[in-house]
């Protein structure tokens, strides 16, 4: 196989709404691969993406994408360091993705967990967007020859589809081409489950907003989200075993090891055998001293939105320096004339 540059990939759908679980989750680990200088880093707002599930919102997915970069930047993204686009501004990965829409079977795509959790009963209306959509996805990642992306567990699938079409493309065509892209799967609140539930996932589109942090809520809301959030009786034990079976418990263990940057064993260490009357407040204080810089940030910079036009704009410049090519040679392996 080649040697290919050290090149990461990510993305986030601007669908509103930041949360804490996109923060510690992703955007977190976006900074530091970023900080950690052995890799080129490329994040993405996947706003092509955004439109497979609600295309007639024009006004909403501006600002939904707009505030999606501003999260970016407060949270430690550097336009410099990093190639910061918006996904349609780099019209490549939609001409790779048509590539890979004859490269990947049905079969495949039928597979995909997360077109049957988001079509449910309903798959006949959903749009071919959304059945076809982790084919964009690959072509997102491929057409960087990104090497590794940060996943969350419940995108490992996607990457293994990725994968899938880098070998049958290169099979097919005699080449060694595209890379076989790794998944790189770390850290203490991967996925940082719901306030009100230790089963579910953090997400924007619960109904109950105690359910999450939005990263765009100040301090008392904040103090107030993770007083109130559901914990059992007992208290703290000593060690990770004992957070068996007690989800939410586990799930406030790992947003304050993420949050304060030590294991979760470490948080234990420190504060086994207290009760969640003085855990909250501890886990409380430490929210809002590493989110409310970056809320506040995000507001400075959504009152500049044509400096965040500006940002994009270069990014997507930047990007296609590296696009370009790799679509052309893509065509010519082909047979595309031109």
């Amino acid at each position: 196989m080649p040697k290919f540059t050290p090149r990461v990939f990510s993305g986030i759908q601007p669908s509103g709404g930041l949360t804490l679980g996109n923060y510690l989750g992703a955007i977190k680990r976006f900074v530091e691969m970023q900080d950690a200088g052995t890799h080129e880093t490329v994040y993405c707002m996947v706003d092509l993406h955004a439109i497979t599930a609600e295309l007639a919102q024009p006004e909403k997915l501006a600002h939904n994408t707009r505030e999606l970069c501003a999260g970016f930047i407060a949270s430690g993204i550097d336009p410099e360091k990093s190639i910061l686009i918006n996904q349609s501004q780099v019209p490549e990965h939609a001409q790779l993705a048509w590539i890979f829409n004859c490269v990947a079977r049905m079969g495949w795509m039928q597979r995909m967990t997360q077109f049957k959790d988001k079509a449910g009963k309903h798959a006949q209306n959903a749009s071919l967007g959304l059945f076809a959509y982790p084919a964009l996805m690959a072509a997102d990642i491929l057409i960087y020859h990104a090497t590794h992306v940060p996943v969350g567990e419940d995108q490992k699938q996607h990457l293994e589809l990725t994968r899938d079409i880098a070998i049958k493309f290169n099979h097919d065509f005699g080449v060694d081409f595209f890379p076989e892209t790794e998944p790189v799967i770390e850290g203490a609140a991967t996925r940082v489950m719901s306030l009100r539930d230790g089963s579910k996932k953090m997400s924007k589109s619960d109904p109950s907003d105690m359910s999450r942090i939005n990263m765009t809520d100040d301090a008392d809301a904040i103090a107030a989200k993770i007083r109130k959030a559901r914990t059992d009786p007992e208290p703290l034990p000593s060690d990770m075993d004992g957070l068996t079976d007690r989800p939410e418990a586990r799930n406030l263990v790992n947003i304050y090891a993420a949050l304060a940057e030590i294991t979760p064993d470490a948080v234990l260490s420190d504060h086994g055998g207290k009760g969640f009357g003085d855990f909250k407040p501890a886990l409380a204080d430490l929210a809002v001293a590493r989110l409310g810089p970056i809320g506040s940030e995000m507001s400075r910079l959504m009152d500049d939105q044509p400096e965040i036009d500006r940002i994009l704009a270069r990014g997507a410049e930047r990007a296609r320096e590296i696009t370009a090519p790799i679509l052309k040679r893509t065509y010519d392996i082909v047979g595309m004339v031109g």
